[in-house]
């Protein structure tokens, strides 16, 4: 059904700074969003009518409360800012995120016109605008003169030809937005001259609670990841905690942990210990939940590394509440805890065959501080688990209420827990063997019983909302494409349909060749994988002209820079222009592809009065699974894709789902069966699918 359009204020201040910058982001995502435009408002702040006022002593709100007052009052939807600009501490009522394209962070000198460093007088006279920039002028120019400058990027550039001043310390980023960056003298090294973290991004306002804007936000929030890094020792840490470890901007940090977990972080990764230690803790939780929420909306990848497990006595909850309130997706990753390390790891085992069928784990510390209950009647209210109990619900759910618990009393059947396949039903005691008669699921299952049941994870936060995506591509690129579902708050489901089977036979000799011609990321691994295993020397691999961007980055993960690659349109249509503009008469080339891709590549590359040896280096073979998941939008990679799917499940299983192909190529495939995919990836690679379908997704929420 197709929705009326969406037009959404926007408020922004009038430089032409302001308006420049605001237009080109607001442009960005009307790119991105179908049936949804921006209107600019141009609001005139106080920053913008008092010239005089010293930045290093005006108020936080200098250059915002003006804004801040039309937002609160409805006549605009949002309100677009430099971020280094918005104070610590925003009015009531108003939320924000920050855009995540950063524009270059650097400061930069300027001087008049034709005028360099060396032909400053002995007492320069500098226009500095804040106490940093005071402070790298004073020790840069000891003899200089600094005075207070005001006015917009334009009126500060003409002060310093007029002669008023000799040199003025400026932001890049509004240089480089105003296309003037060539009045850059010099520019400064961030060692020399650190800046806001803030510099460079803009930011966005809006009120609290608009759904829209909220649904926006979400097109450019990370999922927040949770993880355990298990106790004292690295070699606990699990492997997907040390795949979020790899991949953050920013990581927080408790006290409990093995230190060299964060050896592990990226060298640009900001690094917070948000610790607790008994009488000494570096962060009170407030603080650290504010913390994680405040990253969270700068459009950064935060992880918050707990020890043990973030689930117990870890303060989880009220961390995770936080983040739901505003609507930013997470996930938790579970972790080894104490109570494995202290048990299972030392041989005083909890559970033992005729010993032990189960235990208690409690603290003695309540809120505050001070000991609380640890009796018999206490252990009574905790709630309980039953493990292997699937087909003893019904005795179980008897015994309990003889017990005296109350049948309202919470309970819950969990079954695969942890896993992609993972059912949850919630229940009381009393409607346990209720349950048991009408589900008979034949999967490993839990049984818990207790208030905390009752309380879960919100799963529709995101741009996917907790929608199940059903993953078809091959496993070399599962992962990097489950890692962006839960990213944008999906819940991926790995399910490849196709994997590739190298022909290790076929022989390659790349020195005989001008040029390597590769259409897909797939045909990249499979070519290195075959070079590896004939031990090629990389210095006789030809020239390499690929298909687009998913292509050449598939390259760059093996330090291989590619010489040729379509500037858009990526395709191997694309690829056939690009090849008749470069390659000369005679030149030979090596196009590598699969068993499904076909020759027309080469035959347009002959065309070119090229000498062509067309490889087929791997096999696409079918993946067979026994049942199809539950799943609510669809990923197909590659043709051999979409062909697996329908042979295996039909045309009717795609009914009423939303479908998400790649490139043009998948699109025809699915063309022949007389459907049309929802979406087409804007870029054609696997993250450019997964934006486009979260895009999708996020459009029709805004519509709606």
């Amino acid at each position: 059904m197709k929705r009326s359009p969406a037009v959404l204020r926007a408020g922004t201040r009038p430089s032409s700074l302001a308006l420049t910058q605001s237009r080109s982001a607001l442009d960005r995502i009307e790119g991105m969003l179908e049936g949804v435009s921006f209107e600019m408002v141009p609001i005139t702040s106080t920053g913008d009518t008092d010239r005089t006022t010293d930045l290093r002593e005006s108020p936080a709100d200098f250059f915002t409360r003006e804004l801040d007052g039309v937002l609160l009052r409805g006549d605009v939807d949002m309100a677009v800012h430099s971020a280094k600009d918005l104070p610590a501490a925003l009015p009531a009522g108003i939320d924000w995120f920050w855009l995540p394209w950063r524009e270059e962070p650097r400061d930069a000198l300027i001087l008049a016109k034709d005028r360099e460093i060396s032909d400053l007088p002995g007492n320069p006279v500098i226009g500095v605008s804040s106490q940093r920039r005071e402070q790298y002028c004073t020790k840069r120019f000891p003899n200089g003169i600094q005075r207070n400058i005001r006015g917009n990027i334009e009126e500060r550039i003409a002060r310093v030809d007029s002669g008023d001043y000799d040199i003025v310390v400026m932001a890049a980023a509004a240089l480089h937005r105003l296309n003037i960056e060539e009045r850059i003298t010099e520019w400064i090294p961030l060692e020399e001259l650190e800046v806001p973290e803030a510099q460079g991004y803009l930011a966005v306002t809006f009120r609290e609670g608009d759904e829209r804007m909220a649904a926006l936000r979400s097109l450019f929030m990370h999922a927040v990841t949770f993880a355990g890094a298990g106790v004292s020792n690295k070699d606990l840490c699990t492997v997907a905690a040390l795949r979020a470890l790899k991949q953050c901007d920013i990581c927080l940090y408790d006290s409990l942990i093995d230190k060299t977990l964060l050896d592990e972080l990226p060298p640009r990764t900001q690094i917070i210990d948000v610790g607790k230690r008994c009488g000494a803790h570096s962060k009170e939780q407030h603080e650290t939940t504010k913390l994680i929420c405040e990253c969270a909306r700068q459009s950064k990848r935060v992880v918050r590394l707990k020890g043990g497990d973030p689930g117990i006595f870890g303060r989880l909850a009220e961390e995770t509440e936080a983040l739901e309130s505003l609507g930013i997706p997470f996930r938790v990753i579970p972790g080894i805890s104490a109570l494995q390390a202290a048990t299972t790891g030392t041989g005083m085992l909890l559970t033992r065959r005729n010993v032990s069928r189960g235990f208690v784990a409690l603290t003695p510390r309540q809120s505050g501080g001070a000991l609380a209950r640890c009796d018999a009647e206490m252990k009574n209210l905790l709630p309980v688990i039953y493990y292997m109990s699937i087909r003893a619900i019904e005795p179980i759910a008897q015994q309990l209420l003889e017990g005296g618990r109350s049948p309202d009393t919470p309970a819950a059947v969990i079954y695969n827990a942890g896993g992609e396949d993972e059912l949850i039903f919630k229940t009381t005691l009393g409607q346990l063997p209720a349950h048991a008669k009408k589900h008979c699921i034949k999967q490993p299952g839990l049984i818990m019983v207790g208030t905390t049941t009752a309380y879960g994870y919100r799963n529709d936060l995101g741009a996917l909302q907790g929608k199940k995506i059903l993953l078809t591509c091959s496993e070399a690129i599962q992962q990097k494409a489950a890692d962006l579902v839960r990213d944008l708050g999906g819940q991926p489901i790995q399910f490849p349909l196709i994997k590739l089977k190298s022909r290790f036979h076929v022989p390659l000799e790349c020195s005989k060749f001008d040029w390597l011609a590769v259409s897909s990321p797939s045909s990249v691994r499979a070519f290195m994988s075959l070079i590896e295993h004939q031990k090629t020397d990389y210095r006789t691999i030809p020239k390499i002209m690929v298909c687009g961007r998913g292509t050449a980055n598939e390259f760059a993960d093996y330090g291989i820079r590619v010489d040729a690659q379509p500037n858009g349109a990526f395709s191997a249509e694309s690829l056939k222009i690009l090849a008749s503009e470069i390659i000369q008469p005679g030149e030979t080339v090596l196009r590598v592809r699969s068993d499904k891709a076909g020759p027309d590549l080469a035959n347009a590359l002959r065309s070119c009065a090229a000498e062509v040896e067309d490889a087929i280096i791997y096999d696409n073979v079918r993946i067979d699974h026994e049942t199809l998941p539950d799943f609510d939008a669809v990923f197909f990679a590659s043709a051999s894709g979409v062909e697996s799917f329908i042979a295996q499940w039909g045309v009717n299983a795609l009914g009423e789902k939303n479908i998400t192909v790649i490139g043009k190529p998948t699109s025809d495939a699915l063309e022949k069966h007389n459907l049309q995919p929802d979406v087409l990836a804007r870029v054609a690679t696997v993250p450019g699918a997964i934006r486009s379908l979260a895009e999708h997704f996020t459009a029709a929420r805004i519509l709606s």
